[in-house]
């Protein structure tokens, strides 16, 4: 596949920005950083094309410095006619990299304002907004006109803000936001008020890009991409706005330079054929090209780009009955770190697109073939990284309203009762689930669905595992990993820390797929390079050679639990975060605690087992 556009240059007539950035800017210190924070300026912050699945050349960067303040909740539902200061966007409000570095809490709000620049040459096009995430409930107003009010700190969400420019370039942008964190139902992943153990600082407000887009009038709202290996087709299903009688939707896939199938239609489903496909794997991550256009008596009316992969992934019993996890038909062991995705300079954001890049090269490096992303959903340009290097991925849901009581742990079948959750609660969590799916669904590198992790809010087990299923039926789905278990889903899911264990093949092994979803946690504490003085691990030690000693061990282990039916494993984690020093890397990426190279040889061992 051709590169995807990095940088994308903004088309003449297209939309420029002004933005305030003469007062000063600095990092708040007092905690370590990674070695990409020095490189962030107010003048370039996370540049790159935020959606790589959906590509257009007419789009600008809203990134830089807004004002920004804090105010009590009761008196801040009216913007403020002053502010407290300037806030570097999308770092979070308590980031040290937003410049702020304060707490905000439920008893208040947050308020941003920028300004920017709209060309007149702009006339007779849409002008959409768009927010990668903002943590939580957020009402976004252009020239004091509220356009939108979105809720969900994981989900990208878009808004036609043409009727709410005035005449005249400059407009004005404001967010009002209000998180409760931990004391609402929402899903919130690790967050809390009063970080400790495996619970995390807060993130409050915007922590992904904020872009704006001009369109024609008839333009591409999405596409929905499906891959079918065994019957060699791509499905595309186009999403359109203000579509005309006759128009037509032209699909086309490449390989390279050449066009390996092209149609064109009325309906909003085509499928192609795609001939000798060439099948995705981590050690083949090939991507094909796709281009999407509306074509209207001839002429093109709007054109994205994108790309798909020609994968499988399914499970199917083994010569001793046993299901396996396959890829492309055929079995492979699915193996890598818990990846939180946190950053000691950016909490959720990551200061650089290099940064974003570099903890997935690095877990490749170390010889591993999957991450599981973990209570956490990140910039689309994450999982365009492990498509394009070649990285399965396991996607969690974010968890919330927490409460439930383990009633046997550790075991083999810990069990808990299902949560009694409130409407609100089961409607906020159902949303946004359905709004990550539907965001993250052209990512091929994805493999599996994680609804609940650890019965942490857990609720209507089967209820929820078999609406996912029916919503992505081309994925596995996980229904708890190390939580309530149930047949239903795909796969059985066992925590164990910190040695390497799996649910019993003669108990599970003919319904469900058998995998060690958490283990490890192998802790050593390096100085200079702690997040905070008391910090912990499963199992601490003091010297790095012991600590790889006691990992290969583990893998020795998966060797013989692969010959008995495990499918894949999950060891915690990539890097240490905040109090936890159980990481292959300190939470500032500095350094690596156990050698790559030996760390490579003895995991790829055991993908060479087959039985």
């Amino acid at each position: 596949m051709k590169k995807v556009l990095l940088v994308a240059l903004v088309v003449a007539g297209s939309i420029g920005i002004v933005q305030a950035q003469n007062d000063v800017w600095h990092i708040v210190g007092g905690k370590i950083k990674s070695p990409w924070a020095d490189s962030v300026t107010t003048a370039s912050v996370l540049p790159d094309y935020p959606r790589p699945q959906l590509q257009r050349n007419g789009w600008q960067n809203l990134n830089g410095l807004w004002q920004y303040s804090i105010l009590p909740k009761a008196e801040g539902e009216v913007m403020p006619s002053t502010f407290q200061g300037n806030i570097l966007v999308p770092f979070c409000v308590e980031s040290a990299l937003s410049g702020v570095g304060k707490t905000v809490g439920k008893d208040s709000v947050l308020w941003y304002k920028t300004t920017f620049n709209i060309n007149s040459k702009t006339k007779g096009k849409k002008v959409l907004l768009h927010f990668g995430a903002v943590d939580w409930r957020a009402d976004v107003y252009v020239n004091g006109n509220k356009v939108t009010t979105h809720e969900g700190g994981f989900d990208p969400f878009s808004v036609d803000i043409t009727s709410a420019l005035k005449k005249g370039s400059k407009q004005e942008l404001a967010v009002h936001v209000w998180d409760p964190t931990d004391e609402g139902p929402q899903p919130r992943g690790k967050q809390v008020i009063n970080p400790h153990g495996i619970w995390y600082t807060p993130v409050t407000g915007i922590w992904q890009t904020v872009w704006l887009e001009t369109v024609p009038e008839t333009y591409i709202v999405s596409t929905k991409q499906t891959p079918d290996l065994d019957a060699k087709t791509i499905t595309v299903t186009t999403a359109t706005e203000n579509l005309l009688p006759g128009d037509l939707i032209h699909v086309s896939a490449w390989k390279g330079n050449e066009k390996v199938a092209e149609q064109s239609g009325t309906d909003a489903t085509i499928s192609l054929p795609v001939d000798n496909p060439e099948a995705w794997s981590p050690s083949n991550p090939f991507l094909y090209d796709l281009k999407v256009t509306i074509e209207r008596k001839g002429k093109v009316v709007d054109e994205v780009k994108s790309y798909f992969a020609m994968r499988k992934i399914s499970v199917a019993p083994d010569a001793k009955g046993i299901l396996k996890m396959m890829l492309n038909n055929k079995f492979l062991f699915q193996f890598g770190p818990l990846d939180q995705g946190w950053w000691p300079d950016g909490l959720y954001t990551a200061p650089t697109d290099a940064a974003l890049k570099f903890d997935i090269e690095k877990t490749k490096e170390m010889g591993f073939n999957m991450i599981r992303k973990h209570i956490k959903v990140e910039p689309a340009r994450w999982y365009y990284y492990c498509d394009s290097i070649g990285m399965l991925v396991w996607q969690d849901m974010p968890s919330g309203d927490l409460g439930n009581r383990w009633e046997n742990r550790p075991g083999i079948l810990g069990r808990a009762t299902d949560k009694d959750r409130t409407p609100e609660s089961e409607g906020y969590y159902r949303k946004e689930w359905n709004a990550i799916i539907d965001a993250l669904y052209n990512f091929p590198s994805i493999v599996s669905w994680q609804p609940f992790n650890e019965a942490w809010g857990q609720f209507k087990t089967v209820e929820i595992t078999e609406w996912t299923m029916k919503k992505d039926p081309s994925r596995i789905v996980n229904s708890a990993s190390g939580g309530n278990f149930y047949v239903t889903g795909h796969v059985i899911d066992l925590h164990n820390y910190p040695d390497p264990a799996m649910p019993r093949p003669e108990v599970f092994g003919a319904k469900q797929a058998l995998v060690l979803g958490e283990y490890g946690g192998l802790g050593l504490p390096v100085e200079g390079h702690l997040w905070q003085e008391k910090n912990w691990g499963y199992q601490s030690f003091k010297a790095r050679d012991s600590l790889f000693t006691r990992f290969s061990g583990m893998d020795d282990r998966l060797a013989e639990l692969i010959k008995h039916g495990l499918s894949a494993a999950v060891y915690t984690q990539t890097t240490d975060v905040e109090g936890e020093i159980n990481g292959f890397m300190t939470y500032d990426r500095k350094v690596m605690k156990m050698p790559i190279d030996k760390l490579k040889a003895a995991n790829e061992k055991l993908y060479t087992i087959t039985e």
